[in-house]
């Protein structure tokens, strides 16, 4: 078993609750980033911060892109896009 760094065990190969849950997030349409950042801190009692750490992450786990590639691949996209424009 791997063990997250919030004390979250998880099968080899699979991703913690926790990671689940920020992919999950990141899946629901959100009408600002107000009400996100209430989700991210009440729901995952994280900074969003740290949250957006957790999710950059994520983006080049394979794991995370088993779970879930249409999240995955479109985080990716925008992040890419982001990246060319600087």
């Amino acid at each position: 078993m791997s063990t997250a760094e919030d004390g979250e065990t998880a099968q080899p190969g699979e991703l913690t609750a926790r990671e689940r849950a920020v992919l999950a997030v990141e899946r629901r349409a959100w009408s600002g980033p107000g009400p996100k950042e209430r989700a991210i801190r009440e729901r995952l009692d994280l900074t969003p911060t740290r949250y957006y750490q957790l999710l950059n992450a994520l983006l080049d786990d394979p794991r995370a892109l088993a779970h879930d590639p249409v999240t995955v691949n479109r985080l990716r996209r925008l992040r890419d896009a982001r990246r060319a424009r600087r």
